[in-house]
């Protein structure tokens, strides 16, 4: 058997389809190794992956969205890549998104989440989630399949994310009608169409959020939205427009793709093991920890990226300045001087919310309350609602075609109602 580590992490199909061979690989050749395709350092090791999340000085994001696939500008006589990172930013391909800042900049505009998450909007939020969930339910009808990601997955995080953001109800038909696709096609599969119609949200939600933010601020109203659009930094400063959208449309992409993937992950084990959907179904307090389990077992973000600014030495190995590091949370959570037979699914697992799913430090997902909140109510409801959940076929599970994102691209299930 050739050596899993002689392939493509980024571009293999078939590691794409299932990493876990590669994650091993990396366990016995160390927490950081230098891949040959792309020469990124591969960091494996949780305790490795959390010193290069705290290493800000060290390691900067601006790489963090395309990694090896973004090309830097070339340095010129005596400036530094610090230098580059700090006043040549703008030449680097999304590097003004909120993955991709460094410290003052990322904090200052991380600050404004912290104003939009208060604890009464997050209530509020969290009673909206409730009653979605029952009004998706309610709409399967008919012994058929029901395609989870197409019926439930992706409307639910989509809407939990609008309602957060204070999008009018009357406008929730419209985000996810993009989300789903336009057109009388339907596929029980529904890969391309979901691949396709996920870019079109994001190109579609540019304008769209603009003309709300533009509007709010020419007209305030007493509305979220109007708060979203008047929400300010730290110093009192107003941001720009593009500021605030840019801030709305990550929190569509991150909050609604990757929840998304986390409950169709749930779903699957519980499709594929009865006795713990009853398990959990008799003792719904046990559900948080299910929950943990499936976030550390499948990731649904593999990792991240970070340039090294200077020379580093990390578990012994010389990481050079200008090299790309990517932070392996995927595996880190399998990490087996953390958790104990990392590769099998243990849903009483005592410390599985160690877990770094969420990333860590300075970078730390703003949404991770918000998506153990969205995975709790949704397997709470779904299994009260239903007595019996299995797959609608056997055929073989298709996963997203990322080396960023892990998650099912379609879950055909049959459930039967609780009477």
């Amino acid at each position: 058997m050739s050596d899993p580590l002689e392939r493509d992490l980024f571009t293999d199909p078939e590691l794409i389809q299932d990493p876990a061979p590669y994650y091993a690989a990396l366990r016995e050749r160390g927490p950081v190794v230098r891949e040959p395709h792309h020469e990124v350092f591969l960091v494996s090791g949780l305790e490795e992956v959390l010193e290069v999340y705290g290493d800000l000085e060290g390691f900067s994001s601006v790489v963090a969205p395309l990694g090896p696939f973004v090309q830097l500008p070339e340095l010129a006589p005596g400036e530094s890549l610090a230098d580059v990172v700090a006043s040549r930013r703008h030449e680097i391909p999304l590097s003004d998104q909120l993955p991709a800042l460094d410290p003052p900049e990322h904090t200052r505009h991380r600050a404004l989440l912290g104003k939009l998450f208060t604890p009464n909007r997050l209530k509020e939020n969290e009673s909206f989630m409730w009653a979605l969930a029952d009004r998706l339910i309610d709409e399967w009808t008919g012994p058929g399949p029901v395609e989870f990601c197409d019926a439930y997955a992706g409307p639910f995080t989509m809407l939990v994310v609008a309602d957060l953001l204070g999008v009018p109800a009357e406008d929730h038909a419209t985000l996810v009608g993009w989300l789903q696709g336009e057109g009388p096609e339907k596929n029980l599969a529904g890969t391309a169409r979901s691949s396709q119609s996920g870019a079109e949200v994001l190109a579609r939600l540019y304008p769209w959020f603009t003309r709300y933010i533009e509007a709010r601020r020419q007209a305030p109203a007493q509305d979220v939205l109007t708060h979203l659009a008047t929400v300010r930094f730290p110093d009192g400063a107003l941001p720009e427009v593009a500021d605030v959208v840019r801030l709305a449309v990550i929190l569509f992409a991150a909050g609604q793709e990757t929840t998304a993937r986390l409950l169709s992950t749930g779903m699957c084990i519980l499709a594929e093991q009865p006795s713990l959907a009853d398990e959990l179904r008799a003792e719904p307090a046990a559900i948080p920890n299910f929950v943990e389990e499936c976030l550390r077992f499948e990731s649904p973000i593999k990792g991240s990226f970070r340039l090294a600014l200077r020379d580093r030495q990390i578990a012994g190995v010389e990481v050079p300045a200008g090299s790309i590091l990517m932070t392996l949370n995927a595996a880190a959570n399998r990490d087996p001087r953390v958790f104990d037979d990392p590769d099998r699914f243990d849903p009483k697992r005592a410390n599985a919310r160690r877990n770094i799913a969420f990333g860590h430090g300075e970078h730390f997902c703003p949404g991770a309350s918000l998506a153990r909140a969205e995975a709790r109510i949704s397997f709470e409801r779904l299994l009260a609602r239903f007595d019996e959940v299995r797959r609608a076929d056997s055929d073989a599970l298709v996963y997203a075609p990322s080396f960023l994102i892990r998650g099912l691209e379609a879950l055909p299930l049959r459930f039967r109602s609780a009477t």
